[in-house]
């Protein structure tokens, strides 16, 4: 009876040994499990960050490339551009209209790899910064939205810059803290504006606003409006409306010539004499036909395979001024490149 009994007690001790191995078992191969399904989520997350990375790339590298075959397509459209102004004047068509250039502010351009639209803004387009009056100067930063305390500020502020100092003790100098004096003579290049008292960064270079449809507008900067070449002249075709009203130009007069403009550039004097009238305050309205000193705006889009243009657009600017070929070897001589500029 005893050894059936010691039998008995071995058995059980030998089935709770083997439970106990089969739960040990257990375990380890379920923390093995767990352990798998971290790692494979880990390697998940990291498959995930690559491939986003890569496409993140793929898009970055395709957009550069577009944007650079846009640069070389507006440049060469600027180049296309100058050609047709110095041939404008010797091919006509039976008509006796002008084969490449009629003389308008815009020149749409196709290529084989996409298209290009050219501006041509002359330097009458804007007021001299060096000769406008203190009263143009401050209807001017006005019309552009600043108030006028900070208008009249910035336009005393001009003239002081630009106004020789022959006598130190005279006082020419504003009242304010600015560690920048001024130099009392002509602007050399439009940026100095920058260092004018009371200039801000929106006013020169321009802002957005909110349009009555909703969306957002760009509002042109000082320096858009001046220049250190412009002429008493102001170009009708290219003139913002604020330096139109800058020089006195009555406001129907300013909404006809906006309402012409749509419909095309004003390339005859009649239709420009029809507008004003003879009406105070357009005495310094032309047309920029003739102006030596201009500058071409290039924008480009790139054709796609389905012959689509893209979204991606580029643009190029040159300040140039439009030299006599019977005393220059040159057509022209460029005096300011910009490699990139904003274009609404």
């Amino acid at each position: 009876m005893a050894c059936k009994r010691v039998a008995a007690g071995v058995d059980c001790l030998d089935t709770s040994v083997a439970a106990a191995g089969k739960s040990a078992c257990a375990t380890k191969r379920g923390s093995a499990l767990i352990a798998v399904l971290w790692l494979v989520a880990a390697l998940s997350a990291i498959a995930f960050t690559v491939a986003s990375t890569v496409r993140s790339e793929v898009g970055r590298v395709s957009n550069a490339a577009d944007g650079l075959k846009a640069y070389y397509l507006a440049t060469g459209a600027m180049e296309r551009a100058l050609l047709y102004i110095e041939w404008g004047p010797a091919y006509r068509n039976p008509d006796g209209t002008s084969r490449y250039w009629d003389g308008g502010p815009v020149m749409r351009l196709e290529f084989p790899t996409g298209r290009a639209i050219v501006e041509l803004i002359p330097e009458t387009s804007k007021l001299n910064v060096n000769l406008a009056p203190p009263e143009e100067l401050y209807s001017l930063i006005l019309a552009l939205g600043a108030d006028p305390l900070r208008a009249r500020e910035i336009a005393l502020a001009i003239v002081e810059w630009r106004t020789p100092q022959l006598d130190a003790s005279e006082g020419l100098s504003l009242s304010g803290a600015s560690s920048f004096g001024s130099p009392h003579a002509s602007f050399q290049e439009i940026e100095e504006l920058l260092s004018v008292r009371g200039m801000t960064p929106e006013l020169f270079y321009g802002t957005y606003e909110r349009a009555p449809q909703g969306g957002l507008v760009r509002r042109r900067g000082l320096g858009d409006c001046l220049s250190v070449y412009g002429s008493g002249s102001v170009d009708v075709n290219t003139a913002d409306p604020a330096v139109l009203a800058a020089v006195g130009t009555p406001v129907d007069v300013i909404d006809a010539i906006l309402r012409l403009r749509q419909l095309g550039p004003i390339l005859r004097l009649e239709q420009l004499t029809a507008i004003t009238q003879g009406m105070p305050g357009t005495e310094r309205l032309t047309l920029g036909t003739g102006s030596t000193i201009l500058t071409l705006r290039a924008t480009a889009q790139n054709r796609l395979a389905d012959g689509t243009l893209s979204d991606t657009r580029r643009s190029v600017a040159a300040l140039l001024k439009l030299l006599d070929r019977s005393k220059f070897n040159e057509p022209y001589h460029i005096l300011r490149w910009y490699d990139n500029v904003w274009v609404q």
